[in-house]
């Protein structure tokens, strides 16, 4: 199949072929090498860096963290951001994402925390989900300490890492857990059922196609639910959510040529069609996750976007003021307010 690539992004794609993710051990390798290839990045202002853990669910190991605190002025809290890794949720980690947390917390003023949540198919879902919540609840109750005001607090990721943080927002919402201000969606991986037309028809794009998308949500479903059976539950694949109000609002990250566009798009209407604000950034000519060109223009147009909306979207009440609540029915049959 020909695509119209961004002319910028043309020369790259055969260049970046996507990681084989049916073998999980070689893609994690894989990952680590694509990783450690990144360049630095080199803050504008003094980003302070240090590891936490927080108390595992139900049992389960800690959760590593990697807090990112930006420099600021005056003793007045600010914002929080949570942000998930990418690595169709069997590769990556806090190391994968370094510079692109690095720049997050320098760029909008937020104390970033990445969380190493555990990977598939070793730990299947809801493994990664709870070590993300697990996180979540370790933020908001640390507030105070990292300098966040907890009215302030987001959530984003990448990818699996974006599904994971949509997920998030809806667990959140329907265990009245920490309120949470704004939620961050860059081309996210949302849906295991893989029926719309880009889920279909992209089966040879860089980096991200349909065979990995296959196999991601294969293992992170694991031997308990088949991936576009009838009970995979919306906490798995956020677009199977019957319900999307009282959600943040949200800034979701499309890329043309991506299996994952239309479900992301898809997502983005619902949310606007159930009262949430949403922001729809739609970047034609590019792939998953073609920010990794960082010269090209449309790269530096949609991480200068993404920082915008996460500006835009952390101001936030003012302190001591609690974001609003909506009372709500979840998936599970659970209300909340």
């Amino acid at each position: 199949m020909a695509y119209d690539y961004d002319p910028e992004l043309a020369s790259w794609a055969d260049r970046l072929a996507p990681v084989d993710y049916t073998d999980p051990l070689a893609a994690r390798a894989a990952v680590r090498a694509i990783a450690g290839r990144r360049p630095a990045y080199q803050p504008l202002g003094s980003v302070e860096e240090f590891d936490a853990t927080a108390p595992g669910p139900d049992g389960a190991p800690p959760v590593r963290l990697r807090v990112h605190r930006p420099a600021r002025r005056g003793t007045e809290p600010g914002p929080g951001l949570l942000y998930l890794h990418w690595g169709g949720f069997v590769c990556g980690d806090v190391d994968a994402i370094r510079p692109t947390v690095q720049r997050l917390a320098d760029r909008t003023g937020a104390v970033v925390v990445a969380v190493a949540y555990r990977l598939a198919p070793e730990h299947p879902y809801p493994a990664g989900l709870d070590d993300a919540y697990a996180a979540l609840c370790w933020t908001a109750e640390h507030a105070a300490d990292l300098g966040v005001d907890p009215a302030r607090l987001g959530v984003g990721g990448e990818s699996a890492g974006g599904g994971l943080a949509a997920a998030l927002a809806l667990l959140a919402r329907d265990r009245g857990g920490p309120a949470l201000r704004f939620q961050c969606l860059m081309w996210p991986e949302l849906d295991d059922r893989l029926e719309t037309v880009s889920a279909r028809s992209f089966t040879d794009t860089p980096k991200w196609n349909r065979a990995c998308a296959q196999a991601s949500w294969g293992f992170y479903l694991g031997p308990r639910h088949r991936p576009g059976a009838n009970e995979v539950p919306p906490y798995a694949a956020p677009a199977r959510a019957p319900d999307l109000s009282g959600l943040p609002p949200a800034y979701v990250c499309v890329c043309e040529y991506d299996p994952g566009r239309d479900e992301a798009i898809t997502y983005a209407h619902r949310l606007i069609q159930a009262g949430v604000r949403t922001e729809i950034g739609y970047y034609p000519g590019t792939f998953h996750a073609s920010v990794s060109v960082a010269e090209a223009a449309v790269s530096q147009k949609m991480l200068a976007d993404q920082t915008d909306a996460l500006v835009r979207g952390l101001r936030g009440a003012p302190p001591g003021e609690p974001a609003s609540r909506t009372p709500h029915t979840g998936p599970d049959g659970r209300t909340s307010a």
